[in-house]
């Protein structure tokens, strides 16, 4: 299954413009941009025929170029992610049985959380889309509750059916518990929807023929358009093993990725 990656990457952004230039500081002391660090990681994947960075500005292009990473110039009028993989794969004519969108802000992404969509997928005929989920813990799953209570995301959850298909991605934290009806070494019911996407060629494709559905509105999730315009989407269950696999989202974000960035290079 022949198999690339595009990273997506913008300058402009309403929290945090020009994320993907700013700078890290990894342990030996050397610099280097969230995109070029984000582009390491994705080269460490298994079994990847390629890797594009997909952005409509200049600027980013010129970085990416400088540390000798390939360029897929898009559009502005892409409104998220999928939008610009799809994109670039018509602009460059890319030849490719699989196409993972890699998130440009995630540099502590694992590799086997990309490699578990691969095989997922090649495994299975029917989806056209697959996406990593991890069990949520007591600890982690309590954060998640207590950021809502104060008008807070603290990430977007999963639901899915006995063959793992996606019914349904909330950034409101699903489906209920009732802790008190669990026993306290029960497993928390609740999964986290990783921002990885692994598309055939043909569901990309669609993505951009469907117009903007109310539900992807509502939510903010890209991914809801695939499930309102009823496309199987796998959720293919992923561990961290104890790696850590924060996005940048925030000015906030940058000390703490530089404290545990070192794992992952």
């Amino acid at each position: 299954m022949k198999t690339i990656i595009i990273i997506p990457a913008r300058f402009a952004s309403s929290r945090y413009p020009g994320k993907p230039l700013v700078e890290l500081k990894l342990p030996n002391g050397e610099q280097r941009s969230l995109i070029e660090l984000t582009w390491r990681a994705a080269g460490k994947v298994n079994d990847i025929h390629d890797i594009f960075i997909a952005t409509d500005d200049t600027r980013i292009a010129t970085a990416v170029r400088a540390f000798g990473a390939k360029v897929i110039m898009t559009s502005s009028q892409c409104r998220n992610g999928t939008e610009r993989c799809a994109e670039a794969v018509d602009n460059a004519k890319l030849d490719a049985d699989l196409i993972i969108n890699f998130q440009g802000d995630a540099p502590l992404t694992p590799p086997w959380f990309v490699e578990s969509l691969i095989e997922s997928m090649h495994n299975d005929d029917k989806s056209g889309m697959a996406t990593p989920v991890v069990r949520l813990d007591r600890l982690t799953y309590g954060h998640f509750i207590e950021d809502r209570k104060k008008g807070l995301v603290g990430g977007t959850t999963a639901v899915f059916g006995v063959n793992k298909y996606a019914l349904y991605f909330s950034k409101e934290v699903i489906p209920f518990v009732d802790l008190g009806e669990l026993s306290a070494d029960a497993e928390i019911p609740v999964f986290h929807h990783v921002g990885i996407y692994a598309y055939k060629p043909n569901a990309l494709k669609s993505y951009m023929d469907w117009p903007v559905g109310k539900l992807e509105e509502l939510e903010g999730l890209e991914q809801l358009r695939f499930l309102e315009n009823n496309q199987l989407v796998k959720c293919v269950s992923v561990s961290a093993r104890g790696r850590v696999f924060w996005e940048l989202n925030n000015p906030d974000d940058v000390e703490r990725i530089e404290k545990v960035i070192g794992d992952a290079l």
